[in-house]
């Protein structure tokens, strides 16, 4: 069986991944990981505090990634890890790591707020919409993606 791609698949691939890419070259400009970013990124946006299991969520990145990352910025002095309950942790931004954050997380957060305020509000609303429309229905896909058939 071949499988056959739309051409809006195929957009829409492209697009996320020139996305994608522009953001690592924000990234780089910033002197920074993707997966260090990120991380203060989803601390930011949720204050200065975020439990470990919700960044790793929020970023898509892999544990052992976050984790990677997260000592790496321990080591720095821009996180702490404390105990939130007897399983999970909250990671919280040191205040060298809000400065850093704020420099780096910040004015990305700040460009992209900068964009959906460029933007008719209707238009807002309807990228959100189908974003989570598409969001949705990927979702109860994935329900349905098992192993490989032959």
């Amino acid at each position: 069986m071949k499988t056959t791609i739309s051409k809006e698949l195929k957009r829409y691939n492209y697009l996320f991944g020139e996305t994608g890419a522009v953001y690592h070259e924000i990234y780089l400009k910033l002197g920074m990981s993707d997966s260090a970013i990120n991380i203060l990124y989803t601390i930011l946006e949720k204050g200065d505090r975020c439990m470990l299991q919700n960044i790793c969520r929020c970023t898509g990145l892999s544990k052992q990634t976050v984790n990677s990352a997260l000592r790496k910025l321990e080591g720095e002095g821009m996180v702490c890890l404390e105990k939130a309950g007897s399983k999970h942790k909250m990671v919280c931004l040191t205040e060298a790591g809000k400065v850093l954050a704020e420099k780096t997380a910040g004015k990305v957060l700040e460009a992209e707020d900068e964009i959906f305020a460029s933007w008719p509000k209707e238009d807002v609303e309807k990228y959100l919409e189908l974003t989570e429309t598409y969001l949705l229905a990927l979702k109860e896909k994935a329900e349905n993606i098992g192993g490989t058939e032959e």
